[in-house]
C-alpha cells in the first residue's frame, strides 16, 4: 500500500515541479495561532509534503524534521530549506507511516496537516515532550461528503481528549486542533 501511495504522490509532485520558496509558512488553518508555536526546540512535521511548514518552523528557530511518503516531495522540501538558508536546521526523510512513526526523541511541536491515520493518534501524543504542542488538521466529513480519510464530527477532539485544547474547529470539509500536552 505505501509503495503505491509513494508512487502516486511522486507523480503528483513531479507534475507540480519544484516548490516555490515563497510558499513557506504555517498551514492556513494555524496562521491565526502562530503565537502558540515555539521559536526554539524540536519539531516533527508528519506528511510534510514539499516542506513549507517544516521550513517555516526552522525559520522560527526550531530544529525541524519532515516526513513524507513521496521521495519527490522530500527532494523539493530539501531544496526549499537550502534556498531559505535553514538546511542545517532541517532534516527530511521518506517514511512509510503504515508501520507508525519512526523512532525518535520527544518533540516540542508535532504538526500533521491534511493527513489522517487514526493508528498514529496515540503515537502523536506519546511523541510530544511535556508542554509540547500538537497541531493537527484533517479532511473532515463536517461540511463535506464522508470518506475513508475524513475525520468524523468530533473525532479529533475525542482522539486527543487527554491534551489541553488551545483552539479547534470543524467546517467546510476541514477539522483541526491545536493542543498542548
Amino acid at each position: 500500500m505505501a509503495f503505491r501511495d509513494g508512487q502516486r504522490w511522486d507523480d503528483r509532485y513531479s507534475r507540480r515541479g519544484p516548490a516555490p520558496a515563497d510558499a513557506v509558512g504555517p498551514p492556513a488553518v494555524f496562521a491565526p495561532h502562530v503565537d502558540h508555536f515555539p521559536s526554539a526546540g524540536t519539531a516533527l512535521d508528519v506528511a510534510c509534503g514539499q516542506g513549507f511548514a517544516t521550513v517555516w518552523l526552522a525559520l522560527r528557530g526550531m530544529e525541524a524534521w519532515g516526513l513524507d511518503v513521496s521521495s519527490v516531495a522530500i527532494g523539493h522540501a530539501a531544496a526549499v530549506a537550502r534556498s531559505r538558508n535553514v538546511a542545517p536546521r532541517c532534516r527530511f526523510d521518506v517514511a512509510d507511516l503504515d508501520g507508525g512513526l519512526p523512532p525518535g526523541p520527544p518533540v516540542d511541536v508535532l504538526l500533521c496537516h491534511l493527513f489522517r491515520d487514526r493508528r498514529l493518534d496515540r503515537q502523536f501524543v506519546d511523541r510530544l515532550a511535556p508542554g509540547g504542542l500538537l497541531a493537527v488538521a484533517a479532511l473532515s466529513e463536517v461540511g463535506a461528503q464522508p470518506g475513508p480519510y475524513r475525520a468524523g464530527r468530533g473525532e479529533l477532539a475525542a482522539a486527543f481528549a487527554d491534551l489541553d485544547v488551545i483552539a479547534s474547529g470543524e467546517a467546510d470539509g476541514t477539522a483541526w486542533l491545536l493542543a498542548r500536552r
